[in-house]
């Protein structure tokens, strides 16, 4: 790069680690196409963070940088963003050439680089959109470690050799709940634990019996069952307060909810995590490809010499992709609809995973042109694909 090349005179690269930050500053001096770098350290507390605004305001910056490690920048980007220009930029982006690393030198690589403008700064939302984050990501994080127990719940029943799950559907359902909880109590009769079915379970009262007879259950394996089980209450209850607290939260964007939910396969709670993680204003992506790229649901490129190649996709928002991806799935077992019809279409071609991405790429595509455009989701015929794939096999049992 050349020195004609500066956009931003003047900049700032911050390298944040946990105990403090090491800020370059880069300023021009009176000769032209000179430039003046300044390192100083400052701590990451709050005092010192506000120390260090001062200090950026006094310089008049035009630009100030800092890149994404784990959590430490959020300290320093939150308290300086009413009144210092600074951007959230990717590690990856700015990563520094190998050999002789040190923060001092991230610090002012960092400035340089912002200085000619090759950094794109990275989506950090308002402050009222960061607490929609905080509960969904919370919900996620209890929904997996809820799943996390009745995967343990079941692989301690089978040391027992209880296969109580062969038979029922969910371990942590009513029936299967009276007949666990009843023996972590001490009832060991194959009949009347059976006895315990409720509904439709009632017809497997022989399966029942039959999974239930001849157990080495003992008192540390009820214990350990009891167990289990108190902590799967736990964590309904603690869903069950988030839940509550999340639908207050979200009040304001019962609009957008009910919006988003008209998509095939986008249910409630998949519309939160959308809204949580976008915010629900599209003017952050300019268009529908770069938030299917954001949201790491964009086919990747890889050419050379004028070859194209496999590529994957990039890794982007996962709890976003995520909550797409479970859309997808819904959709996969769906029928009559486009987006069905899409996806069997794709999975009988190129596979199921590709089918997914394809399909979430789709849904977040209509989820940037209804929030964008303000427009209701508007269904495409099927017949779009159904009646094509009938025409092209019958023109081929011609040929």
């Amino acid at each position: 790069m050349e020195a004609n090349d500066v956009i931003y005179p003047r900049v700032a690269g911050i390298d944040v680690s946990k105990r403090d930050a090491k800020v370059c500053v880069r300023v021009p001096l009176k000769r032209r196409n000179t430039f003046r770098s300044i390192v100083t350290t400052w701590g990451s507390t709050v005092p010192e963070i506000l120390e260090l605004k001062a200090y950026l305001e006094r310089e008049h910056l035009q630009l100030v940088v800092m890149e994404s490690t784990s959590d430490y920048w959020k300290p320093f980007f939150y308290l300086l963003e009413d009144t210092v220009p600074v951007q959230l930029v990717n590690a990856r982006q700015a990563k520094n050439l190998p050999g002789r690393k040190t923060d001092v030198s991230d610090a002012a690589w960092l400035a340089k680089t912002a200085s000619w403008g090759m950094l794109a700064p990275l989506f950090v939302p308002p402050p009222p959109v960061r607490e929609l984050r905080d509960l969904t990501r919370a919900r996620s994080t209890l929904t997996h470690y809820r799943a996390s127990v009745l995967q343990r719940l079941e692989k301690y029943l089978e040391n027992t050799g209880t296969k109580l799950s062969a038979v029922v559907s969910d371990l942590n359902g009513v029936s299967s709940k009276l007949i666990l909880h009843a023996l972590a109590n001490g009832e060991r009769d194959p009949k009347v634990l059976a006895a315990l079915a409720k509904g439709r379970l009632k017809n497997k009262a022989k399966e029942l019996e039959q999974a239930l007879t001849g157990l080495r259950f003992t008192g540390h394996d009820a214990f350990m069952v009891a167990f289990h089980l108190d902590e799967l209450d736990a964590q309904d209850a603690r869903l069950a307060a988030l839940d509550a607290q999340i639908t207050e939260a979200f009040a304001s964007f019962r609009p957008e909810i009910e919006l988003l939910s008209t998509i095939p396969g986008v249910k409630e709670l998949t519309a939160q995590v959308i809204i949580a993680e976008t915010g629900a204003d599209m003017a952050a992506f300019p268009t529908a490809a770069q938030l299917a790229a954001w949201a790491g649901v964009a086919p990747g490129n890889n050419e050379s010499a004028g070859r194209h190649k496999p590529a994957a996709t990039r890794k982007g928002n996962t709890y976003l992709k995520g909550g797409l991806g479970t859309a997808a799935l819904n959709i996969a077992k769906q029928k009559d609809n486009f987006l069905s019809a899409r996806y069997k279409r794709i999975a009988n071609r190129r596979g199921k995973p590709r089918a997914i991405v394809a399909t979430e790429h789709t849904i977040i595509t209509a989820v940037w042109n209804m929030l964008a455009n303000g427009v209701c989701y508007d269904e495409p015929p099927i017949r779009r694909y159904t009646q094509a794939n009938a025409d092209r096999t019958r023109q081929h049992a011609l040929n």
